[in-house]
């Protein structure tokens, strides 16, 4: 598996979402046929799995969290629609304060 930044293709939906969340970051990658946006803010890491012809798998979400974040699906929760997954992580700075 490999991500592949594909940030410049989804500069309408990047720019949509710096100006109107409070997110610092927002990146976009291609992982095969799945779509991840991982979005930074100062309080937390949201990571969203998009595929429109199948449901995200579990090793999708462990490789792509291992790779930006740094932790594997055993220790976030997943919350899961069709052809959907998200999580959201508390940055380590808002836990401490």
């Amino acid at each position: 598996m490999r991500l592949i930044d594909v940030t410049n293709s989804y500069a309408h939906l990047v720019s949509q979402q710096l100006a109107n969340t409070n997110a610092q970051l927002v990146q976009v990658y291609s992982l095969g046929q799945t779509t991840v946006v991982f979005t930074e803010s100062p309080h937390h890491q949201e990571v969203l799995f998009t595929n429109e012809r199948r449901n995200i798998q579990n090793g999708e979400i462990d490789f792509a969290l291992k790779e930006l974040t740094g932790k594997g699906i055993d220790a976030v929760k997943v919350l899961r629609s069709r052809h959907l997954a998200e999580v959201t992580m508390r940055t380590s700075e808002a836990a401490t304060n």
